[in-house]
């Protein structure tokens, strides 16, 4: 008996898409592509915004930060899921889950904070242009960067570290492709209820607030652009902003719906395929939606790739 409770303890099966096994095979190609592009395309974005000295602005500085963010997060959860797919092997060490759980959290909370100081940069830049320069001094960018950093990280510490104390009874089928807070719940054999309150409040902090804030932001913008009464105006506040727009409606589109739904409506098969959709396509997306929609980044990396524009 103490033999099988080791066992238990020490790995998880993550169950994923075993239960679609015709899935796993086009899966792994399509999660392969898509991990394989989130690296390029965020390394270049941090490659030309570290480089060229024309996109030493506050706006890239973040952006910089978002695709960090981006490689980490992917990374946490594609060479498991990789793993995973590509045989009939499932598991994943108990430590490895944990360490899991607490990157994969750290960064999709970090990443909430820091898509609504992009978007207070945005406010700033739209409906404060003339004091943008001395609102967003370089201390004050890397004083924002740093509590998007910390807050993800101690929301991490906080909520995973309480959750690893719910025992488990020898339950070890994680009904996902990753260890992820809604799964592991799941595995308790003791009510909780607590856990559960807590998980919503930590939502309301790190997802919902943020969004309002957000939509605050943007709403301010549209009122100071529509004053203007201008075309030229519109489009280039929808220049500004647009990218980041499609950015945080994806993200936050997403992650709401996994982390707001109580958990005794949370379906596996939706809530696996939305977590695929933001933990893989959307980091895949980023880099695509910055650069097709961005001048200053194409002409970056024409310039760092020496080709002179047309």
């Amino acid at each position: 008996m103490e033999q099988n409770n080791e066992t238990d303890d020490g790995y998880f099966i993550l169950l994923g898409f075993s239960d679609q096994p015709q899935l796993e095979f086009i899966l792994f190609v399509v999660v392969l592509v898509s991990y394989l592009l989130t690296i390029i395309g965020n390394s270049v974005i941090i490659l030309v915004s570290r480089l060229d000295a024309k996109l030493q602005t506050p706006m890239y500085f973040f952006l910089t930060n978002l695709s960090l963010l981006d490689l980490g997060f992917t990374t946490s959860a594609v060479p498991q899921l990789l793993w995973n797919l590509k045989g009939p092997a499932k598991t994943i060490t108990w430590t490895g889950c944990v360490i899991q759980l607490y990157v994969f959290l750290s960064l999709g909370s970090t990443e909430c904070v820091l898509l609504t100081i992009m978007a207070f940069d945005r406010y700033v830049a739209v409906c404060k242009p003339l004091n943008y320069t001395t609102i967003m001094h370089p201390s004050f960018c890397k004083a924002l960067a740093g509590i998007a950093w910390v807050s993800g990280i101690g929301n991490s510490l906080m909520h995973v570290t309480s959750l690893l104390r719910l025992p488990r009874c020898g339950h070890h089928h994680l009904d996902h492709f990753l260890c992820e807070v809604p799964a592991i719940v799941k595995l308790a054999c003791v009510n909780t209820h607590a856990n559960e309150v807590q998980l919503f409040v930590a939502t309301l902090v790190i997802i919902l607030i943020p969004m309002s804030l957000i939509l605050l932001s943007y709403g301010l913008i549209v009122q100071a652009v529509a004053k203007l009464k201008s075309a030229q105006a519109w489009r280039k506040a929808l220049g500004t902003c647009g990218s980041h727009l499609i950015v945080v409606s994806f993200f936050f589109g997403t992650s709401s719906v996994i982390y707001i739904k109580p958990q005794k409506y949370y379906g596996y098969v939706d809530g696996k395929f939305l977590t695929l959709f933001y933990a893989v396509v959307t980091p895949t997306l980023n880099p695509l939606i910055y650069t097709l929609r961005n001048k200053d980044v194409k002409g970056a990396l024409w310039r760092l790739l020496r080709i002179d524009e047309k």
